[in-house]
């Protein structure tokens, strides 16, 4: 294989280098569906219009201290493709003694998002498609929706996600209200398109 190659199929990262994103702190992430197909719901009014499957994606985003016992959840919003959230480790399960050691990435806001798609794509999967006969029968009218899913299944989130290290009380606040106020906004939302 020659370099071109090798680099053709090379993502660079856009994680912070050298950054441990398992240690306790607050965190910024927007995830979005892949394409930024709108299938979580609707925004009317100013108020996200959650449907079933946007309630999925709630449901597993608050389940998520459930499932992780140094998680707790702060303002977030389901957008018609996007999730905004922002996300806290309360302590780092690793060793703290182990800074600059290999961390487990099991630990990590990474494992965390993998988990929470995964999660989501096997109750979406199970809705639309209950007995995994990819029948396209539709129970709530979003037949649209559900055919655009059974052909993008397992991909229905874009590959990454978006983070942002918040480092105190005023980026907090900037973001907490940027999420609050982003159903407002979707008329001008990059994700809008």
């Amino acid at each position: 294989m020659n370099n071109y190659e090798i680099n053709k199929y090379h993502r660079r990262s856009i994680r912070l280098q050298g950054y441990d994103y398992s240690q306790k702190g607050m965190y910024f992430l927007t995830i979005c569906v892949k394409d930024k197909e709108c299938i979580f719901g609707t925004i009317s009014n100013g108020n996200m219009i959650l449907n079933v499957i946007g309630h999925i994606v709630a449901n597993e985003w608050e389940n998520t201290p459930n499932i992780r016992d140094n998680i707790a959840l702060h303002d977030y919003v389901i957008m018609p493709n996007h999730l905004h959230g922002i996300i806290e480790i309360t302590y780092n399960k690793n060793n703290e003694e182990q800074v600059g050691d290999f961390v487990s990435p099991k630990k990590s806001i990474g494992a965390i998002v993998r988990g929470f798609k995964i999660a989501t794509i096997k109750r979406i999967k199970a809705l639309i498609d209950p007995v995994g006969k990819n029948s396209h029968s539709s129970s709530n009218g979003n037949s649209m929706i559900e055919e655009w899913i059974i052909n993008h299944l397992p991909q229905i989130w874009q590959r990454n996600y978006h983070e942002h290290i918040i480092r105190n009380y005023e980026d907090h606040e900037r973001i907490a209200n940027y999420i609050n106020t982003n159903p407002l906004r979707w008329d001008e939302d990059m994700f809008n398109n």
